[in-house]
């Protein structure tokens, strides 16, 4: 038996608008994704929205009953702005705050520790008519739009996360146009990804003068492995590493852009203020770290702004969304921060995998055996990291729920727990039922 820190937090994760449905009940506000996803030409699965989804919000009790039943002492959601300010900023919608307050209230009387994020992607639409990420501007909507869930939460929500993956934001919003807004622009992309971080940072001085308890950053990073030992291709890795893992930790961490960024972006990297760097680098309480894959990095001339390009292990394990499996990387991901931004504590607030699962549940329920033992690798390598030194208080599997993958809709299923679409029946998986008697465990046999 692999036995876990006594006090380690066991949970699942979840975004609003890929689970809640209901957009725009009760008041609330249309969101960037609400667009979005609505727009045939932008959405890879056409057709497929957040108007049902999981049906959360109106199934949210029901949900709540079931995270009780399999155990999870956390759960990991995000609010969506526009339920709380229509117009992104200005008065406040009661019935979406109500909303969250109910969650909450349920959460802890099952004994399970909410954590909140306040912005997960879905970008109040008024706001994004005003320019959005690229507004300077943002960074007060932001804080004032914080204010309002401290004011009302804190102490009930003990752990709040600012944002939620600026790197996925910026990169599939502003510069490849997968994801909302749907631009292709790099002069944009280092303007939103600033603006980001600057409101992270006014997010936390906010709670520094509200709040009582923890605040932190959630990031998705991967680790960058050079393909060979040639000089171009360590140089590849440098700027690949330096795009998606130091863009946004350094800042927050250290106070400064890694110097590679000018070189990525050549002009359309801007002069940024010295004083926004010291906004930026609040101190924090603890990093979430969103780990799904690793990446083998080549020189690629032809890959645009990059000049780098990822090299497909083929004897490898792949998910449905074709990312290797490789859970010795998780390992050298944690001991890597370590290493370079020192004992700040971590979560693993997001870690899972999409494989295949019919879309009706059968009379043995849905054997995911693939996904168990993904579960099983990745829980192993965060055991040898914390054996390592390294500081993880918790893990916040992805995803609770099969629900709608952003541009990918329902076609890909990340979750322990099934849904029928079709009748919004909630099945176990296998892995949901393994997942319970690791918790119950706090360990791996």
């Amino acid at each position: 038996m692999t036995r876990f820190p006594d006090k380690f937090l066991w949970g699942a994760a979840t975004a609003a608008y890929q689970i809640e449905g209901s957009p725009l009940a009760d008041g609330a506000g249309p969101s960037i994704w609400q667009r979005f996803s609505h727009d045939p030409r932008l959405m890879a699965s056409k057709g497929d929205t957040g108007d049902v989804a999981c049906d959360h919000y109106n199934r949210m009790e029901q949900d709540v009953a079931l995270m009780k039943r399999l155990g999870l002492q956390a759960y990991r959601f995000s609010v969506a702005w526009g339920r709380i300010l229509p117009e992104g900023t200005g008065a406040i919608n009661q019935p979406g705050l109500d909303f969250y307050e109910r969650l909450v209230d349920a959460l802890l009387e099952s004994g399970i520790e909410p954590l909140c994020t306040l912005y997960h992607w879905d970008l109040p639409a008024a706001l994004d008519d005003r320019g959005g990420w690229l507004n300077r501007d943002i960074a007060e909507w932001f804080a004032d739009y914080a204010r309002v869930l401290f004011d009302r939460l804190d102490g009930r929500v003990k752990k709040w996360v600012t944002l939620n993956e600026p790197w996925v934001i910026t990169d599939g919003g502003y510069l490849h146009g997968a994801l909302a807004p749907g631009h292709r622009n790099i002069f944009e992309t280092p303007i939103a990804s600033h603006n980001l971080m600057r409101s992270h940072g006014a997010a936390v001085k906010a709670y520094r003068e509200i709040g009582a308890h923890e605040i932190g950053l959630v990031v998705n990073i991967e680790p960058k492995y050079s393909a060979s030992e040639k000089p171009e291709d360590i140089a590849a890795t440098r700027r690949a590493d330096a795009y998606m893992n130091r863009q946004y930790l350094d800042p927050a961490l250290k106070g400064a852009y890694p110097d590679d960024l000018p070189e990525i972006f050549g002009e359309a990297w801007p002069d940024f203020p010295a004083s926004d760097l010291d906004d930026i680098a609040q101190p924090v309480d603890f990093i979430g770290i969103n780990y799904y894959t690793r990446n083998v990095v080549r020189d690629d001339p032809t890959q645009w702004p990059l000049r780098a390009s990822a090299v497909t292990q083929k004897a490898a394990t792949h998910t449905e969304t074709g990312w290797e499996v490789h859970a010795p990387a998780l390992k050298d991901l944690l001991c890597w921060f370590k290493d370079r931004y020192g004992p700040i504590p971590l979560y693993i607030t997001e870690n899972g995998a999409a494989f295949y699962d019919p879309p009706a549940a059968g009379g043995n329920g849905v054997h995911d055996p693939l996904r168990c033992d993904y579960l099983n690798q990745h829980l192993g390598a965060v055991a040898v990291a914390i054996a390592a030194g390294v500081d993880v208080r918790g893990y916040m599997l992805w995803s609770l729920f099969d629900n709608l993958e952003w541009s990918l809709g329902y076609t890909k299923r990340f979750g322990i727990v099934h849904v029928n679409f079709e009748t919004q029946e909630r099945t176990l998986k296998d892995s949901a039922t393994l997942y319970s008697k690791i918790i119950a465990s706090n360990g791996l046999s």
